[in-house]
């Protein structure tokens, strides 16, 4: 990942120094700005399910995969809508994902993937 999206993305989730998408709206009208928000956004809502998984009572499960971009899957068990999601991480977004409040100690690792 690009370290100038990393970090756009980084100060998009910092609390104590919000970064005002209309302030800065020059930031995010390059191809690096829009994609520090795509990855945010789905970032952020990977967070919530993790959370929501936690508060049902699930697990939420990730199996890192041997690959050139050393990849992460992670697969959440959905009760509420009986289903499952799956998402494949690069590492940069695991580690920003894994920063995000709650969402460490809420993660298993597992040695295979679910079947």
């Amino acid at each position: 990942m690009d370290p100038f999206v990393r970090r756009l993305v980084e100060r998009l989730h910092d609390p104590t120094r919000p970064l005002s998408r209309n302030r800065h709206f020059h930031t995010f009208a390059t191809p690096e700005g829009r994609l520090a928000l795509k990855v945010s956004r789905r970032l952020k809502s990977l967070q919530r399910d993790i959370l929501a998984c936690r508060k049902e009572g699930s697990q939420a499960r990730f199996f890192r995969q041997v690959g050139p971009d050393g990849e992460t899957r992670i697969e959440l068990q959905m009760e509420r809508i009986q289903g499952r999601r799956v998402s494949m991480l690069q590492a940069a977004e695991f580690q920003l994902l894994s920063q995000l409040p709650g969402v460490q100690g809420a993660l298993e690792e597992v040695l295979e993937p679910a079947a």
